[in-house]
Order: C-alpha cells, then structure tokens, then sequence
C-alpha cells in the first residue's frame, strides 16, 4: 500500500528534476546563441565596363556612324511618295504624327489631288474629310493649301529646289526642306534633325546642343556632305528601333563599347516632364 509519506516523496523527486531540467535547456538554448552563423555567400562581382570618354573623339564619332550605317543598311526615308509634291505634303502632314499614321491617308489624298496644281483648286473641308484621321489636320489643312496654290503661282507648278525657295511655302521649315532636299533631289543643304536625331546625336556625344538648328550645324561640321541625308536616316533608324526614348536597347546597340551614355541613356537627350 502506498502511503501518504511515499506520495510526498515522489512529489519532490519530480519538482526537483523538472527543476534541473530548465537550466539544461537555457545551456543549450545560449550555446546556440553563442555560435557564429554561417557566412553567406558573396554576390558575384559584375565584370567592369570599359571605359569611355565623356566626350567621344572625331575619330571615334565617325566610327559610330560607321557601325550605325552599317547596322542599318536599308535605312531611308519611310514617308510614302512618288515625287517631290507628294513627298513635300507627307512630311508636312508628319508634324507631331507617326509616318504609319501619315501613310495610311496619303493613298486617297494624292489619288484626288495628285498635284500642286489639283491640290491648290480643293475645298477645305474636302482635304479636312481625308485627312482628320491625324492631329492638327485643320492646320495642315491650310497647310497644304497654301503650299498647293505658292508652288502654282511661284514655280509654275513645280516644287522648288532651294532651302530658301522651300522655306517660303507655308507650313515649310528647314526640317521639311531638307528632307525634301535630299530624299527627292538628292541636294541637302543640312542635316535633318527631328526628335530622333536630336536625342541620339545627343546620346553618342555628337551635340552638346539643345535646339536644332546648332546641334544640325554640329552634324555637318562632323559628317561629310555627302553623307548628310544618309546620316538622318540612319539616326532615325536607330531611334525608332534600338535607342528608343524609353527603355533604350544599348545590349543590342553596335557602338555601346564607345557611346558615352551605354547603359545609362535614358535620361540622355529626353525633353524634361512637365511639372503637375
């Protein structure tokens, strides 16, 4: 029979072993504490870009241009025409529009008026109707117009071949005289910058320029005349399919070994946001 003295006994035994057991478990709970964790592994180290010069040489400038035409063999003008007029009006349609969105009008619109003579007879609303499909198109309306009805009464109905004669016409600037210039007659008188040149010369370090007019005398102090138009289509070229605005391609871009701003091109030859 168990007493009540033997009950009490093991009641004690119990406690005190319960009693060992905590400081046991706190030994082994600050001796892993006290064990230095294991170290991680370090990140592999990216291998070291070369290094380019902030402000490429004469030399090395005219080697991208090279590689650049090169890369875009089959770069040109990408405004649909067939003469000079109707070269003229899809690149005063072009303004603030995309040459795909100008192409997709121009078939109908020179179908009926196909040239300065036809065009400068039209009734507004007419050229409105064909081409509202683009912005401003009440502006390039009178646009074309106009420039329709100068090269009846100025040029006997032919467009002129001067900077300065094209200048004249309404809704013409020295963009839009040089393209003509030298895609339809072959006689640029500068280079054509737009706001892929302009951004791109900016970013291979061609320009330290803002507006157009300087970064277009830059162009031509670097490049040959003879390579004048080439140049613009090449650089368009290159902005619309590997050095976009945003998000530019520079592991696909053939001079990034030299191009001051590889990799780190996007906030390079961007117009600032406007502030909200």
């Amino acid at each position: 029979m168990v007493t009540a003295t033997t009950k009490a006994a093991k009641a004690v035994i119990k406690k005190g072993s319960s009693a060992k057991a905590k400081p046991a478990k706190a030994a082994a709970a600050k001796s892993a504490a006290a064990k230095p964790a294991a170290p991680k592994k370090a990140a592999a180290a990216k291998p070291a870009a070369p290094k380019k010069s902030a402000v490429p040489s004469k030399p090395e400038r005219l080697e991208m241009f090279r590689r650049l035409a090169e890369y875009h063999s089959d770069a040109h003008c990408e405004l649909d025409h067939r003469n000079a007029f109707e070269l003229l009006c899809a690149t005063v349609l072009s303004a603030q529009s995309t040459d795909v969105a100008v192409n997709k009008l121009t078939p109908a619109l020179f179908e009926r008026y196909p040239t300065a003579a036809d065009m400068a007879k039209a009734k507004p609303e007419d050229i409105e109707a064909l081409i509202s499909r683009i912005g401003m198109y009440r502006q390039k309306t009178k646009s074309l117009l106009a420039l329709a009805e100068g090269i009846v009464t100025n040029h006997g109905g032919e467009v002129p071949r001067t900077l300065e004669e094209l200048t004249k016409l309404r809704g013409v600037g020295r963009k839009t005289a040089n393209v003509v210039l030298g895609v339809a007659f072959g006689t640029p008188e500068g280079v054509v910058v737009d706001t892929h040149v302009q951004r791109i010369s900016q970013r291979l370090g061609w320009t330290k320029n803002d507006e157009p007019i300087t970064i277009e005398q830059d162009l031509c102090a670097l490049l040959p005349k003879s390579e004048w138009d080439h140049a613009s289509h090449v650089l368009i070229f290159h902005g619309r399919r590997v050095c976009k605005a945003i998000k530019p391609d520079c592991e696909a871009c053939p001079v990034n070994d030299i191009c001051p701003s590889a990799f780190d091109a996007e906030l390079v030859g961007r117009k600032a946001g406007r502030a909200r």
